[in-house]
């Protein structure tokens, strides 16, 4: 597969799961939720969808759990949103760097510990 058709297709995927994630989803769990990155296999039937959850861990926690529950979800709406012929299994991760998931969350600006 392209190299450059893989970007596009993630950035695409990027782009519509934000405005699931956070317009589309009654969930509460996943409120501020922001997708920072999706990252595609070569046939594009894996999704490793990167997130940052403000919150604490059990924050992150529950935000994580609500999306795997979702995934399924997820994929149907996508599926009548893109003209891609394959949309990828999702599996959702949380950001590694906790300051920097806060930092994306609030852009920029330092976050007082509760």
């Amino acid at each position: 597969m392209d190299a450059r058709r893989t970007a596009r297709v993630a950035e695409a995927l990027r782009q519509e799961l934000a405005e699931l994630i956070g317009f589309e989803m009654g969930d509460p769990r996943v409120a501020g939720v922001t997708v920072t990155r999706v990252a595609l296999s070569r046939d594009l039937r894996r999704a490793d969808v990167r997130v940052a959850a403000a919150g604490g861990g059990a924050c992150r926690q529950a935000a994580l759990e609500a999306l795997e529950g979702a995934r399924h979800w997820i994929r149907r709406e996508l599926a009548g949103r893109l003209r891609i012929w394959r949309i990828p299994e999702f599996h959702f991760q949380a950001e590694a760097d906790s300051d920097k998931a806060d930092e994306l969350l609030t852009g920029g600006e330092p976050v007082e510990p509760e």
